[in-house]
């Protein structure tokens, strides 16, 4: 058996019933061959960042075991978005689906498509908030424990759905 690696993925979404496209890509998440979800954070709404004129976001951030290698996630990653329609018009535009590998076990890696830890993590609610709630004792590599940044991104308007 190959070796598992545990990774968390962030999960967003505001066009074509966001919180029905992070539960198809729970799901999906789930069937990924030599994957396992272990959990999913509650989702929670956003105001949108960097392109304002477009409607909120619906966030979550979920867990896995994979035996998956960090670029083989991403491609995956990129193929469920694809399949929900994901479609990249520009920088910050609204989405069907966004996801983003945000840790890979304790690995830092700078690649030309991807970089772990996710280079803006620590600066953003929607992705602390859910991360923190379901591993409270994460550590961001080379920026410490992620609880240590909430008290810097309190002021972001982020609301538990259902």
């Amino acid at each position: 058996m190959s070796q598992t690696h545990r990774a968390f993925v962030a999960l967003g979404a505001n066009m074509d019933d966001p919180a029905a496209q992070l539960q198809a890509a729970v799901k999906q998440l789930d069937e990924l061959a030599g994957t396992r979800l272990v959990t999913c954070s509650r989702f929670y709404a956003s105001a949108p960042v960097g392109y304002a004129d477009q409607p909120d976001f619906v966030n979550a951030v979920a867990e896995l075991q994979t035996e998956l290698a960090p670029a083989a996630l991403l491609q995956a990653l990129l193929d469920i978005e694809a399949a929900q329609g994901r479609e990249r018009t520009f920088r910050n535009a609204p989405r069907t689906l966004d996801l983003d590998v945000l840790l890979y076990d304790d690995l830092s890696l700078q690649q030309e498509h991807l970089t772990i830890p996710h280079p803006r993590m620590h600066e953003r609610a929607f992705v602390l908030v859910p991360l923190t709630e379901i591993a409270p004792d994460v550590i961001i590599p080379g920026l410490g424990p992620a609880t240590a940044f909430l008290g810097k991104v309190a002021s972001q308007q982020l609301h538990p759905l259902g």
